[in-house]
């Protein structure tokens, strides 16, 4: 799941955008779980813009977690716990609860397989109302897909075949399946979604 550090600096050039709609449908208190937090850039600017909040930061990739502590340690937040392995299709996950949950640019490049756990895990984790944030490039049955997200999608697959762009009724339809609302979509730069559900 590591090759998700290969398209940070696109996602990173979005976090504000990102954290806009966070703002939005976060708590204002409690601890927010980040599934896949990559080099660890995200929380550190989520967690500095939104202090009332904890952070659990986690990954699968041991390099990944040395660079979250790393950029913890930089910025000298306070509000950002010790990353946590944790891989999204393995259960049970190493955290009973959270608040809410943000997983970004992780879906597509990773298998379906993953997502299937990713949705899994955070239902058996989220409290009833408890968001779950989803950020990444979708196809949708009712929207033509964007030239730019074709081509990123064939070279996903083209490298590995059990990656790719997935559609946003198929990953509706299991987090529905596992007692999820149906999902608050926004649309974000460079022909990305934010992607919304609520424990119901």
């Amino acid at each position: 799941m590591s090759d998700h550090r290969q398209y940070a600096p696109a996602t990173l050039r979005n976090r504000d955008f990102i954290l806009d709609v966070l703002r939005e449908v976060l708590p204002a208190k409690g601890e927010i779980l980040e599934i896949a937090s990559g080099s660890g850039e995200h929380v550190v600017h989520f967690a500095k813009s939104l202090p009332s909040l904890d952070f659990q930061p986690s990954d699968p990739d041991p390099d990944a977690l040395q660079s979250v502590a790393a950029w913890v340690k930089a910025t000298r937040v306070t509000n950002v716990r010790p990353p946590i392995v944790l891989d999204a299709s393995q259960s049970p996950w190493p955290i009973a609860s959270a608040d809410g949950i943000i997983c970004i640019n992780m879906v597509h490049i990773s298998p379906w397989d993953t997502t299937i756990g990713l949705i899994k895990g955070a239902a058996a984790t989220l409290s009833p109302g408890a968001p779950f944030y989803l950020y990444g490039p979708y196809k949708r049955k009712a929207f033509e897909t964007a030239p730019s997200n074709q081509a990123f999608d064939l070279s996903l697959r083209n490298r590995n075949p059990a990656c790719g762009l997935r559609d946003l009724e198929a990953v509706a339809a299991i987090a529905q399946s596992v007692g999820f609302s149906i999902q608050v979509v926004t649309e974000m730069p460079a022909n990305n979604l934010s992607v919304v559900f609520r424990r119901m």
